[in-house]
């Protein structure tokens, strides 16, 4: 090549990937919100209805206002909580507390406790809402089962054999559940009208799989993994789609389908954020820098953020200080 035709190849290239660049989207932590209290934390919620940040946070529900960030209080009476589920139509949220080995039942508008719902399953901790059955199931992780409530009795009326340990779980609104089984590096579907597993997918190269998000219009799973890939999964047959490289220790994944935007939420103090193109194409847009510690979120879909929180490092079995919500999204300044 001519050294004419390589400074053009030079200039017109930088000048391609300097529009590239420009066109990416541009995410950013835009608020922190100091909340503090003590104790761990587990899964974030959000109530739309309320616009209301619900945090399992250890011995209670944490309530924050999404709209100014401030603590808008605490329902007690628990003793080590994992998950909340929300049940719009009957204004209720349902949390599974993994030492009591039962679900407290919330009012989502005067956040009050109303009862507890013993299980026979052992250490409840991710829950998900079925609208298809109507009904909210646990997953055991102690025992390797889900357990299944109905919420018209607010009792336990069945219980699901698992494949082994299981973590997230999603509905896809249709009549299946689906859950990661983090020991065996699997997926298991369940169908909520026999409450049976009528499938189990193999998810290698993934290794042991945590968070778990769904797309129901392009009917694909997001299993997020702790060997740092994202495993993309057909939810009708289970063949692998796709894999894309996320950050490190993952703890929770959410999928926008206002934007198609994935999310992957990683104890390396970062946030992996993945574009679906379409059913079988994934991209990592952005890698956004978080806090360490910050591997559990919510996803508001009024605003299309991020919600995480994080506290400050510390050594194991220390006191959990400067607890912080972080708030991110797309950054429209200069």
């Amino acid at each position: 090549m001519k050294p004419f035709a390589t400074l053009l190849f030079l200039v017109t290239g930088s000048a391609a990937t300097a529009t590239a660049l420009a066109a990416m989207p541009q995410y950013a932590v835009l608020q922190r919100h100091p909340l503090g209290g003590s104790g761990g934390w587990d899964y974030l919620t959000i109530d739309p209805a309320t616009h209301h940040l619900l945090i399992a946070r250890q011995d209670r529900v944490m309530v924050v206002d999404t709209q100014d960030g401030k603590l808008t209080g605490e329902i007690p009476g628990m003793r080590h909580i994992h998950g909340i589920a929300l049940v719009p139509r009957l204004r209720h949220g349902y949390v599974s507390d993994g030492a009591a080995d039962s679900v407290h039942v919330i009012d989502l508008d005067s956040l009050k406790k109303l009862r507890d719902i013993p299980i026979d399953g052992q250490g409840p901790d991710a829950i998900v809402f079925d609208p298809a059955s109507g009904h909210v199931l646990t997953m055991n992780g102690h025992s390797g089962n889900a357990s299944v409530i109905d919420p018209a009795s607010d009792k336990a009326i069945d219980d699901i054999a698992l494949p082994g340990r299981p973590e997230f779980a999603v509905s896809d609104g249709r009549g299946h559940v689906y859950a990661n089984i983090e020991d065996k590096s699997e997926l298991a579907r369940i169908d909520t009208r026999t409450n049976r597993v009528d499938a189990v997918w193999k998810l290698a190269p993934c290794e042991s799989p945590s968070g778990l998000a769904i797309d129901t219009k392009s009917r694909r799973l997001f299993s997020v993994c702790e060997n740092r890939l994202m495993a993309v999964t057909d939810a009708d047959d289970g063949h692998r789609v796709a894999t894309v490289a996320i950050g490190k220790g993952p703890d929770a994944a959410r999928f926008d389908p206002a934007t198609g935007m994935v999310y992957s939420s990683n104890h390396d103090g970062t946030l992996t954020i993945v574009h679906e193109d379409d059913a079988d194409h994934y991209r990592v847009v952005a890698t956004v820098p978080t806090q360490v510690g910050a591997r559990t979120m919510a996803l508001d879909r009024a605003t299309h953020r991020i919600w995480l929180v994080a506290a400050a490092p510390a050594p194991r079995g220390a006191p959990v200080r400067d607890f912080t919500a972080l708030v991110v999204g797309l950054h429209r300044g200069p």
